[in-house]
């Protein structure tokens, strides 16, 4: 077996690893300069990751394909967790375990100063900060493939019960072509509880297998990541786990009730089913609709109480009061909507305030799930009338989930009625199953945990909180709320829901520090906001305040809005960098304005409004971090890309310094501002700020020498080299510290031996 040579580093192998990962690059070498080679294809890159208290395993296995017509030698490149230590550390290639090198990043900035000169691409700087593993790949063979398989170990830091791990997809941006399969799973084992999992940056998919183990997994095919793999997960041995994150003066908060529950910890739940079988229902719809209460009626707790109510010109019902779910009254409600056929007009005012009258005084979690596919007819037909008319009625705050069928629907009466009542909207579009989505739905709160849920900060003081009506706690869910806070340091953080008809108090300890980790929380609470203020311009009619302000937040974070498509418009020109200050707001720039004012004033019915509609709802439950083409997030910064350049979203009146890409002023710039490389490798041409001065890097003009350029930018999680928390810090120089003591001692005993 071949070995691995450590350069630079002494001790390097005896430190604790951060919580960092990153995968590998192959930079091609041409035969000749004169002679151009195709950068390698990326075929699949495959991540399995295994965690046991915080124990890792990282295991990759990646295949790349040589596009040329020759035989190419490459240079592998692995970026290494920052400030970090591999206990165990391999690679293979085509099955043969290789040597290679380890360098300190002194010496891994000449190789990767070297490749930006020679491909005439930045994208590398991102790393340069960085430990590096380089190993020498012959030959890649023409139009063929070479598979690399690499292992690494670490240990995870948490912070007050968040852990948190990290793995660099971002490099597959090498790849000439979109790689065919990325699959990244991650298994989990913990001692303590595990609670929520979440990821800011990728779509995953969570089974947890029980309250100690679980499995997250990102998959996509065809695809070209461009963003690093973010996981967290939270421990704690209570019923249910909250655990606070912070940024500057930003918070979420992630709650979840543990997995594990008895019958006796499931809430008892009252629901009535308000069904339309209209006319417009005949057919296709009126079956899958059928089959939609078929599966809930099915799927009933024991200790449940429920009702129909389907409805047309007429209000029909099950029974005249709510019903206990055992078998007898089971089957006589599957009888009941076997006979359900479709006709009529539609009487949305009779069906919900029936409905709602039927609910009594209990502590029970309440709630209807109303569906229908048309306008109100019969009965009641003015919106304002209804919704002043459901208001009424609805004394208990019982909870309206809606379904909007097909286009021909109310879509401001539905979701009135739905935000006005602690619920949410669905639309399900021609061509979609009502009894999927009906089904889904159900699955999601057929079991409650905690009902009529509030929060309470203490001395914090919280606003601009979402979801502002925090929604029940089910079996399996979890709540993620996003907020803005005034005032610092450790707070008592009170949730009180009820279970079944006992109310519940519950007390965790949460510091509220201003702390450049955790860097997307803004931008997250960012794309709910905006998502609050388009639903209520389109709800309740466009206002100054409401566009300003989401102009102001689109700007200062790239997030695309009716009022601001102009950010990423293509005729955009050069000239228009300046003018990016979040405090200057007009829609008068582009045709911008236009296509708002269409969107304000939408009609309520069509395929217009519920595509609306459903678009700000996605906006609303979104959990993952917004992406655009032309829109790069890198830590706590945004960049728009307008007239070939990369603009800082904080671009105003700073004082600019033009430096030339790829210059010697270029790189000793870099060199001597912390954190630029993530910037620098976004492009060739950029504008980068603090809040005095601007870089702007440009192939055609600017200094190549002369006064390097200061420039505090460090502000977001792994940017600034500071991927681990204060604690693990902590405990990295507290090992590096004993481990130089013992190094001191036997060095002792080897003189004292030589003495002898």
């Amino acid at each position: 077996m071949k070995t691995i040579k450590l350069v630079g580093t002494g001790i390097l192998f005896i430190l604790l690893a951060a919580n960092v990962m990153a995968d590998g690059i192959i930079i091609p070498e041409p035969p000749a300069p004169e002679i151009h080679v195709e950068l390698l294809e990326i075929k699949y890159h495959h991540v399995n990751v295994t965690i046991s208290d915080q124990y890792t395993e990282t295991s990759i296995d990646q295949v790349f394909h040589n596009p040329n017509h020759r035989d190419l030698e490459g240079t592998y490149l692995f970026p290494l967790p920052i400030g970090a230590s591999i206990s165990d550390f391999s690679m293979f290639v085509d099955n043969e375990e290789i040597k290679g090198e380890i360098l300190d990043k002194d010496d891994a900035k000449e190789i990767y100063e070297s490749i930006v000169r020679r491909m005439k691409d930045p994208a590398l700087l991102e790393y340069v900060d960085r430990n590096t593993f380089k190993a020498r790949v012959y030959p890649i063979p023409a139009g063929g493939d070479k598979r690399i398989k690499m292992r690494y170990e670490e240990v995870l830091t948490c912070d007050n019960g968040v852990c948190r791990y990290v793995y660099p997809l971002d490099t597959e941006r090498f790849s000439s072509k979109n790689l065919e399969s990325v699959l990244v799973s991650v298994k989990i084992h913990s001692e303590n509880p595990i609670k929520s999992i979440y990821s800011p940056t990728h779509k995953i998919e969570v089974k947890k297998e029980d309250d100690y183990n679980a499995v997250v997994t990102y998959e996509e095919n065809n695809v070209k990541p461009d963003k690093d793999f973010e996981l967290y997960y939270t421990l704690s041995d209570k019923d249910f786990g909250v655990s606070l994150l912070t940024h500057e003066d930003y918070f979420m908060l992630l709650v979840a009730p543990k997995v594990e529950l008895s019958e006796d910890e499931i809430s008892r739940k009252d629901i009535i089913f308000v069904f339309d079988k209209s006319g417009s229902m005949s057919g296709e719809k009126i079956e899958q609709a059928r089959n939609a209460l078929l599966f809930c009626l099915n799927n009933l707790n024991k200790e449940d109480r429920f009702n129909i109510i389907p409805f047309s010109t007429d209000v029909d019902s099950f029974k005249d009061e709510l019903s206990g779910a055992n078998s007898q009254n089971i089957d006589e409600a599957l009888d009941f909507v076997g006979d359900m056929g479709a006709s009529g007009g539609t009487n949305i005012d009779g069906a919900l305030t029936l409905a709602l009258n039927q609910f009594s005084g209990n502590n029970r979690a309440k709630m209807i799930i109303f569906l229908t596919d048309g306008l109100p007819t019969v009965g009641e037909t003015d919106v304002e009338n209804i919704l002043a008319n459901v208001k009424s009625a609805n004394e208990q705050n019982i909870r309206i989930f809606v379904f909007g069928v097909g286009y021909d629907v109310n879509t401001k009466l539905l979701d009135k009625i739905s935000s006005e009542n602690q619920g949410v909207s669905e639309y399900v579009k021609p061509g979609e199953d009502i009894e999927v989505k009906v089904g889904n739905f159900y699955t999601k709160v057929a079991s409650p945990v905690l009902s009529d849920i509030s929060m309470d900060f203490g001395d914090i003081k919280v606003e601009k909180m979402y979801p502002g009506d925090l929604p029940d706690l089910f079996k399996g869910s979890q709540l993620i709320v996003l907020g803005r806070y005034s005032g610092e340091g450790n707070a008592a953080i009170t949730l009180t829901g009820f279970v079944n008809d006992r109310k519940q108090k519950y007390v965790y300890e949460g510091t509220f520090a201003d702390t450049p980790k955790n860097s997307f929380i803004p931008r997250l609470w960012a794309q709910k906001r905006i998502a609050y203020l388009l639903d209520e311009i389109r709800l309740h009619g466009e206002n100054e305040e409401l566009v300003d302000e989401i102009v102001k937040l689109s700007k200062q974070y790239g997030i695309i809005t009716p009022y601001t498509s102009f950010l990423v418009a293509p005729e955009a020109k050069k000239s228009d960098y300046r003018g990016w200050d979040a405090n200057v707001v007009s829609r008068e720039e582009t045709e911008s304005a236009q296509k708002a004012m269409d969107y304000a004033f939408a009609p309520s019915s069509g395929a217009g409004a519920v595509n609306a509609t459903v678009g700000i709802q996605k906006l609303k439950e979104e959990t993952v971090e917004y992406s655009h083409g032309e829109i790069k997030s890198v830590g706590s910064k945004t960049f728009i890309y307008r007239g070939g350049v990369w603009v800082d979203t904080t671009y105003s009146e700073q004082e600019m310094v033009d430096v030339k890409y790829e210059s010697g002023l270029y790189f000793e710039t870099l060199y001597n501002n912390t954190g630029l490389g993530a910037y620098f490798s976004i492009g060739k041409s950029v504008i980068v700020c603090d809040e005095d001065t601007c870089i702007k890097i440009s192939e055609d003009t600017g200094g190549t020498s002369g006064t390097v350029p200061q420039i505090n930018v460090t502000g977001g999680d792994d940017v600034d080299g500071g991927g681990g928390d204060a604690a693990g810090k902590g405990i990295n120089w507290a090992v590096a510290v004993i481990c130089l003591v013992i190094l001191l001692f036997i060095a002792l005993i080897i003189i004292l031996l030589k003495k002898k």
